[in-house]
């Protein structure tokens, strides 16, 4: 039998806070704002305060995002002191730039094969496996002599191993339904079909030396070899020098990595993305404080307006990113899908610029002239300052990747 004083599910809430005894009057604490509701007596509460540090279950984040919708219409509310009904601007900021680079990383591809499709149908065509090995050969010996054209060019060469991969796969698999039994299903996928020829091996340099002369290690010739080899391997001097060079030595071998597959870099430069956006976005109070000098307003309220205009635009990437990863995923079984996202996207793109254009107007209450000029004065400007930041992150990117 339990004891007296054992917590049961269904017992009331607390007269006072467990937290500082002050008597409550409501579901929060006056004193402290802790809740009156005990994770540890209902389990609705418990799996409730897991999301609720992000989510904000209570609704506030959906209310939050229809209202964003509206163009000024959230900053206008939470200067106006109706901050309880909607999630702080720093913290909307935060949850939304961060969700949408994290889409990102899925929905945006580099170096994809767009050949495969055809490939395969052609396969289906075949009707004897040696009019399979025909056409997987002729195929393969095209994309190989494709990736010896573009020689070195990051991300190209890669496109074309994925579809050489592509077709020794598709080719097996139509082989195995011609033939189950085919001898050729049971070499290595990799030995099927034509491999690329390994590079010449570069020529030796001429020796300046006649045939019959050799190297003492007295030699002039032997102590220059040396020198130039002891220059080579001394380390640089100064701190410096030597985090440039470690730096450098990182970039080239991160230059070997993305040319494999240019995937790394993309996500190493949308991980950054949501951090330079974090620096950039006080830079942008600044220029509304400036052009907005005799509005009476402070900093921190032309941060409010900074916020929620970013919010925005991560919000509307976010809507770009998953119509790109609808397209991925229904446009192959549905083509006509591809014009309804395609059109949503152009709506997406266009309404950015005009969206932040109404948000100034609405906010500011200048006249419409004025917000214009205001509008493409500090527009101009940051936008040469977000490019600048952009090509500084892809350049740390690719270094610290």
């Amino acid at each position: 039998m339990s004891s007296q004083t054992d917590v049961l599910p269904h017992d009331p809430a607390p007269a006072g806070c467990e937290n500082c005894a002050t008597p409550l009057q409501g579901e929060f604490c006056h004193h402290c704002g802790q809740s009156s509701h005990n994770p540890l007596r209902h389990a609705g509460h418990a799996i409730e305060e897991v999301f609720e540090s992000f989510w904000h279950l209570d609704g506030r984040i959906f209310r939050t995002l229809r209202t964003l919708c509206s163009p000024g219409r959230l900053a206008n509310a939470y200067l106006a002191g109706h901050r309880a009904p909607y999630v702080a601007p720093l913290r909307l900021f935060v949850i939304v730039s961060v969700l949408t680079f994290f889409i990102a990383q899925f929905a945006v591809h580099i170096g994809e094969p767009s050949s495969e499709a055809v490939v395969k149908g052609n396969f289906e065509e075949a009707t004897t496996v040696a009019e399979v090995e025909r056409q997987r050969d002729e195929a393969i010996r095209g994309l190989i002599e494709g990736k010896a054209a573009v020689g070195n060019i990051p991300g190209a060469s890669v496109g074309f191993d994925r579809s050489i991969k592509a077709l020794r796969k598709q080719a097996r698999e139509r082989i195995a339904q011609l033939d189950p039994k085919h001898p050729s299903l049971q070499q290595p996928l990799e030995s099927t079909g034509p491999a690329a020829e390994a590079a010449p091996e570069a020529a030796e340099a001429p020796s300046p030396l006649p045939p019959d002369s050799t190297l003492t290690p007295g030699s002039s010739a032997s102590s220059a070899t040396a020198d130039k080899a002891g220059d080579a391997q001394a380390e640089p001097k100064g701190f410096l020098n030597r985090w440039l060079k470690k730096k450098a030595q990182r970039a080239e071998e991160n230059w070997v990595r993305f040319q494999k597959d240019p995937e790394l870099f993309k996500n190493a430069g949308l991980k950054a993305i949501p951090t330079a956006l974090f620096f950039m976005v006080p830079v942008f109070a600044v220029f509304l404080k400036i052009a907005y000098l005799g509005s009476g307003r402070l900093y921190l309220e032309h941060l409010v307006v900074a916020l929620y205009s970013h919010a925005w635009l991560c919000l509307a990437l976010l809507g770009i990113f998953l119509l790109m990863a609808l397209d991925e995923w229904i446009i192959p079984h549905a083509a006509w899908f591809a014009s309804i996202t395609g059109l949503l996207q152009f709506v997406l793109w266009w309404w950015m610029p005009i969206y932040l254009l109404l948000m100034q107007k609405r906010v500011y209450g200048q006249a419409w002239w004025l917000t214009v000029l205001k509008y493409l004065a500090v527009g101009m400007v940051y936008l040469f300052l977000v490019s600048f930041a952009a090509m500084f992150v892809l350049f740390t990117s690719f270094i610290n990747a």
